[in-house]
């Protein structure tokens, strides 16, 4: 494989490898994250023009991103050096 081909791959796999995850783990974790997000977001956007709308949706979502968040942290698997 290129050097290219290389740098390549550690772009897609750096960052999840460093939280302790394969990519495909860590895709799945950020797409459900992001999701959430997005929807809370909108409920929010949806709250400030029409205040009687969506009360409590926002909220609830930003609780659940931070039940999401806890439940997901995990200890790092060790680093290997070489």
């Amino acid at each position: 494989m290129s050097e290219a081909g290389v740098k390549q791959t550690n772009l897609f796999t750096a960052h999840p490898a460093s939280v302790g995850e394969t990519y495909g783990e860590h895709f799945r974790f950020a797409m459900a994250f992001g999701v959430r997000m997005t929807l809370g977001g909108l409920a929010a956007l949806v709250h400030a023009v029409l205040p009687f709308l969506l009360i409590t949706t926002a909220s609830r979502a930003l609780e659940r991103l931070n039940a999401m968040r806890d439940d997901h942290r995990r200890p790092q698997r060790p680093v290997v050096r070489r």
